[in-house]
């Protein structure tokens, strides 16, 4: 058994270190449960904590969540083993014939869990809202602050994260993700509105940098014919989990703990990551630049890799001359996806109610168009895997490009509930198969040199949107349903144009 322990921290943080990993990650449990008392408190009083002071163990918790943090830190990070010259090391890869197994199989449900949790995160802004506003009495600008700051932690992360995950392994940036989950959990013990702020961009820059790792380490770790669709229906299943358990967990929680209790579950669901991490892999090229051989080889056998002089798929460097049309197609498509989603469905339910819906029907309407996402995402996953890797995307690219000119239809006609059903049904339909295919296509699509880096940037591209229309609710600027659909008509279909010029076949035996 203490060998068996032994073995999961050192796994844990794939360094020498293993000791100052979980020593910190102890240190931050403490601090987080030094919040507990100013908590129970505060629910005898309503779940109210604006305007209580702060009071010693509180200030004692948080000097101790920094330490800690900075020790966990210390401990995953292994020195660094940047992978950057395809040319100049060792490849590895999954036999192609190798069949998906057990190690497989529990690294995709670990990973998928992780997205879950990962996803709730923003997911959760929503429900926080009205009772944060309620309860520090700030108007509906001021309270745009928190998704705003949040959301520019997200793309932050995912740019950040992606850099880590090149620099120093796939496996440790996932950790690091899961230490800050833990940490910023006490972003619902905070009193003042301000602190909620600065703990919420941390929160955001954790949740924005695991995306793309997961969807990366997908990229390396399952065998090329299975590889399509076990990423975009992992990555799919994790998107609409996310939503799924946010909105459980409001439904669960908030009536009887109040809004905070939607940010104080990131500690325990951080800390079931970090358990569930010892099931994570790591990418081979890191456990050779790390001198690792036994855990290398016990790799091999457990999911088939094996040496190879290069990679089959056509994959690229980021920023060689020419990429860089692949490149700007893939920003490109990621902001106008951002813009939709963060944008015109955002806006959505205020715009059908100034329209005359009642606002059961809107609710309606928007719950019997969800119900298709989980659904489509596996239809986009065998789209992706059987057909092609570049028309899929497409293909949901122009869904969506559909959709915004069904918004575009007067309101006379969409008085038609089945027609207005239609439209909503298509744009979020195309949202969300865009989205579930377009961060797995960029992982595809380039060098494990450069790929956490790629699919980063790209994820980071699709946040955007979401800090753009929280700066137009700061200024009270909200368009209506078909003045966004019209604007956002053109880069969606500049998108669409760039990833037909320039858009590359992943798909072995498809034609782009």
């Amino acid at each position: 058994m203490a060998a068996e322990a032994s073995h999961s921290a050192s796994a844990a943080s794939g360094s020498n270190r293993a000791g100052w990993f979980w020593l910190g990650c102890a240190v931050i449990s403490l601090g987080v449960l030094l919040h507990v008392p100013m908590l129970v408190e505060a629910h005898a009083m309503g779940n109210r904590l604006v305007g209580m002071p702060v009071d010693t163990p509180m200030l004692a918790g948080m000097a101790m969540i920094a330490v800690g943090a900075i020790m966990a830190c210390w401990g995953a990070l292994p020195g660094r083993v940047a992978v950057r010259d395809q040319h100049d090391m060792v490849l590895f890869a999954v036999r192609d014939g190798t069949p998906l197994n057990r190690w497989h199989a529990t690294a995709m449900a670990v990973l998928a869990v992780g997205l879950i949790i990962d996803v709730m995160k923003p997911a959760t802004l929503g429900f926080v809202l009205p009772g944060l506003a309620k309860e520090y009495g700030i108007e509906r600008s001021t309270a745009a602050l928190l998704p705003l700051v949040a959301l520019t932690g997200t793309a932050v992360g995912s740019i950040v994260w992606g850099w880590i995950a090149d620099a120093y392994g796939r496996r440790v940036s996932i950790l690091l993700s899961a230490i800050l989950f833990a940490a910023t959990s006490i972003c619902g013990a905070m009193p003042s509105f301000g602190w909620n702020l600065l703990m919420c961009f941390l929160m955001g820059s954790s949740a924005g940098g695991m995306l793309p790792v997961v969807y990366t380490l997908l990229a390396e770790i399952i065998p090329p014919r299975h590889r399509s669709w076990v990423l975009v229906l992992v990555g799919g299943t994790g998107l609409v989990g996310g939503y799924l358990a946010a909105s459980g967990a409001a439904h669960l929680l908030e009536p009887g703990y109040g809004w905070r209790s939607l940010w104080l579950q990131g500690f325990p669901t951080g800390l079931a990551l970090l358990v569930l991490a010892r099931f994570i892999p790591e990418s081979p090229a890191f456990l050779l630049a790390q001198g690792r051989s036994n855990d290398l080889s016990r790799l091999a056998d457990r999911f088939g890799f094996e040496q190879v002089e290069r990679i089959a798929m056509p994959q690229v460097d980021s920023g060689q001359a020419g990429n860089r049309g692949f490149e700007a197609a893939l920003v490109v498509t990621a902001l106008s996806w951002s813009f939709v989603n963060f944008g015109l469905l955002l806006w959505l339910p205020m715009d059908l109610q100034a329209r005359g819906y009642s606002s059961g029907l809107v609710s309606g309407v928007l719950a019997s168009s969800a119900l298709l996402a989980l659904p489509t995402t596996a239809l986009a996953a065998w789209c992706y895997s059987r057909l092609s890797s570049k028309w899929t995307l497409i293909g949901t690219v122009v869904l969506t490009m559909i959709g915004l000119v069904g918004a575009l239809l007067p309101t006379e006609l969409l008085v038609w509930r089945p027609l207005l059903i239609g439209v909503v049904t298509i744009l979020i339909v195309g949202t969300n198969g865009t989205i579930a295919v377009l961060l797995p296509y960029t992982a595809e699509s380039f060098a494990v040199g450069v790929r956490g880096r790629a699919t980063g940037v790209v994820a980071g591209c699709s946040k955007f949107g979401g800090i753009a229309v929280q700066v137009a609710a700061i200024a009270k600027l909200f368009p209506t349903l078909g003045g966004a659909a019209l604007a956002l008509l053109a880069p969606t279909i500049l998108g669409i144009v760039m990833l037909g010029l320039a858009g590359r076949e992943t798909r072995t035996g498809a034609h782009g």
